[in-house]
């Protein structure tokens, strides 16, 4: 029996190009920036997002702390909005190593409206933590793989900077972002002063994302990610998978994106479900199951037939399909018939969540 594995596009495996890229490396010692295949890497992801210098770190999280800790100091606080990875995921990493305190706004979209980050921002005085950061996020993890656009990053940012506030961008998926929009990803980072992006989730490296921004923040950053113990030695190795994979797996996200609507648009026919395929605007698809339907046992049934999903803070009545690189149309006609036969044997009495 295949798994038909949906739970997030950090489940991908590398292409047979990466591969032999990863065994062809020339490597050296990354600490003392010595590897020429990080070097390049790093060069290349810069330019992909118009900044002056990139930092390969192991993961995601890792990438936005270095980004939150190179621009704020202890004590400061930063603006997220209250859906934001950074504030849901990522294990409060900023207060528990740089002391920050986050200030959490609406998000009823992926990008907060302006009139409540303007109100968020701290008036300078003595008895206030100084406001040092704008925090967004694109594409968005918990509004179902949601877009900001260029206009609208622009605006937030112009509203920050006015205020001397620095942003940071979470882009995770920016290249999702970018290809659902038909703009270059420079349009999404250019009025940013840094932003992380990953390798390893649509772009299906192993391993591996990148903070870019200023020279000078980066080079702030490489010292937190020494701190953090991130600091690497023949990395090498894996940039070069990197290096492929941002050379030749964005244009291809596009076939992740139509097979998300695909599935959404099946879910949508399935009683017990409730989506709304229209918002689908990347690879992420994000359902509700009726109240009459044990999510616990909809996850069981469908992992016995061979199809894994996650849920959104592990209320198992919210749940969330990722596509991604091996996963084909037949996957998702697959995926659509073991819910539909889940959800026809798993209908039992209400629950009750504690979240």
């Amino acid at each position: 029996m295949k798994i038909l594995d949906f739970r997030s596009d950090t489940v991908t495996l590398p292409t047979d190009e990466m591969r032999r890229a990863m065994a062809a490396a020339e490597v050296g010692d990354d600490q003392y920036g010595e590897d020429p295949t990080v070097n390049r890497l790093q060069e290349l992801s810069a330019e992909i997002v118009g900044k002056e210098a990139g930092l390969f770190v192991a993961s995601g999280m890792m990438g936005n702390l270095c980004g939150v800790l190179s621009q704020t100091e202890r004590g400061d606080e930063i603006i997220l909005g209250e859906l934001a990875h950074l504030f849901q995921n990522e294990v409060g990493g900023y207060a528990v190593f740089g002391a920050i305190h986050p200030r959490t706004i609406a998000q009823r979209r992926p990008c907060p409206e302006l009139a409540d980050i303007a109100a968020a921002i701290r008036p300078r005085a003595y008895n206030f933590p100084r406001t040092a950061l704008l925090c967004l996020e694109n594409t968005h993890n918990w509004l179902g793989g949601a877009v900001i656009t260029p206009e609208e990053t622009k605006a937030a940012a112009d509203l920050a900077h006015t205020h001397g506030l620095k942003v940071h961008l979470d882009g995770a998926r920016i290249f999702n972002s970018a290809v659902a929009q038909g703009v270059d990803a420079r349009d999404l980072t250019r009025h940013v002063d840094t932003v992380q992006f990953c390798y390893s989730k649509g772009l299906a490296a192993p391993v591996g994302s990148i903070i870019c921004g200023p020279r000078e923040t980066i080079e702030r950053a490489r010292k937190i990610r020494k701190m953090l113990g991130g600091a690497m030695r023949q990395a090498g190795v894996i940039a070069a998978a990197a290096i492929v994979a941002i050379d030749t797996m964005r244009d291809r996200l596009v076939e992740d994106h139509v097979n998300a609507r695909r599935l959404a648009d099946g879910l949508a026919a399935i009683r017990g479900v409730s989506i709304y395929p229209t918002r689908v605007e990347t690879n992420i698809v994000a359902f509700e199951l009726d109240p009459s339907v044990s999510g616990e046992r909809f996850r069981d049934a469908c992992a016995a037939d061979g199809l894994r999903l996650s849920s959104y803070g592990g209320n198992w009545r919210r749940l969330r399909m990722v596509t991604h690189y091996g996963l084909e149309q037949r996957d998702v006609d697959s995926a659509l018939e073991i819910m539909s036969r889940a959800l026809a044997n798993v209908r039992g009495p209400v629950e009750t969540h504690a979240d």
